[in-house]
């Protein structure tokens, strides 16, 4: 029930119409309550006059004013914010593959809880959306280039393989690219689709160490946000998270400061999630913001509706009560 932004609020001057119909209505009235003191001889009125049905005979004609004050809304073209299901974006889901995601501080694991959530995410995403999926450790692939096939997005995801080191900066200039073919291949308009991409990691970046590097993950990041692809970054798992390589015990803890900084650089937005449930709400999260876009459109239905039932209403009452219309 919107009241703001009209489209055309000059039919809002019929409000003065309306209002005077209601004045015109209350002078009616008085001069007839007028006309009826002049006849003294109340015993021969009540005689020869007809029953009236008192106050209750003004409510058909309140019904129909308020009706016509809703159809005069409804005229004016409110305008309500309205989400819209995207059709021609683009977003990557770019998971990390490295080692350290078959650490177990999250049930049963980094990676199944996270092909588990990817997989949710996938088939959750508005239909219209094209999806990829590119997986990373020390170098990244593309594993499914954007489509609205589910299917080959949830396949992909069940099987993935991990492998040695973590290269952030290389999963993010993968993805961009995999964003650029599309473009190109989609071609038309001025502007290309929006896109976006979803970097789930759980460990700091090796591949090079420094992130400021050249194919480093903040280099990446900035690169994205001069194209205009922010980076929403997921940090999965726990501090006290370790895996076990050839006998030896190696802590994996979470580094939220880099994927903040990546998510910051690049407009994005950072989550952290340390089990599979609060994985889940995270990617619910996203499909919400990624899966919908919210434009201004028209409000005027529900005021018709109000109007036709009201008008409705006061017709009927005035049939029932009356005889007749109001």
């Amino acid at each position: 029930m919107s009241l703001s932004q009209f489209s055309s609020p000059w039919w809002l001057l019929f409000l003065l119409v309306i209002a005077g119909l209601v004045l015109g209505y209350l002078w009616v009235q008085r001069q007839r309550h007028k006309h009826t003191l002049r006849f003294t001889n109340f015993a021969l009125l009540e005689k020869v006059a007809p029953a009236r049905p008192g106050r209750w005979r003004h409510i058909p004609a309140l019904l129909l004013v308020l009706a016509l004050v809703f159809f005069t809304v409804a005229l004016a073209g409110p305008t309500d914010d309205k989400r819209v299901p995207r059709n021609r974006a683009t977003v990557i889901l770019t998971i990390d593959v490295s080692l350290s995601m078959q650490a177990t501080d999250v049930d049963p694991s980094r990676l199944a809880a996270a092909q588990d959530a990817a997989k949710s995410f996938a088939e959750g995403l508005t239909p219209g959306i094209n999806l990829g999926l590119v997986a990373f450790a020390g170098t990244a692939s593309v594993l499914v280039s954007p489509t609205t096939n589910r299917d080959a997005t949830t396949t992909a995801i069940d099987n993935l393989q991990l492998s040695e080191r973590t290269a952030t900066g290389e999963a993010v200039f993968t993805s961009l690219q995999s964003i650029d073919t599309l473009s190109a291949v989609l071609g038309g308009g001025d502007q290309a689709p929006p896109a976006r991409i979803v970097l789930l990691s759980d460990g700091k970046q090796t591949v090079p160490e420094n992130p400021d590097d050249p194919r480093g993950g903040f280099t990446a990041a900035r690169q994205a946000k001069d194209k205009g692809v922010p980076v929403s970054t997921i940090s999965f798992g726990t501090r006290n998270g370790y895996v076990d390589i050839e006998g030896q015990r190696i802590g994996v803890p979470v580094d939220d400061p880099s994927l903040r900084e990546i998510a910051d650089l690049s407009g994005g937005s950072f989550f952290t999630a340390s089990s599979l449930e609060e994985l889940r709400a995270v990617y619910d999260t996203l499909e919400e913001q990624i899966g919908f876009e919210t434009t201004r459109g028209d409000a005027s239905r529900p005021w018709l509706i109000l109007g036709v039932l009201f008008a409705t209403s006061g017709l009927v009452l005035g049939l029932v009560l009356r005889q007749r219309l109001p």
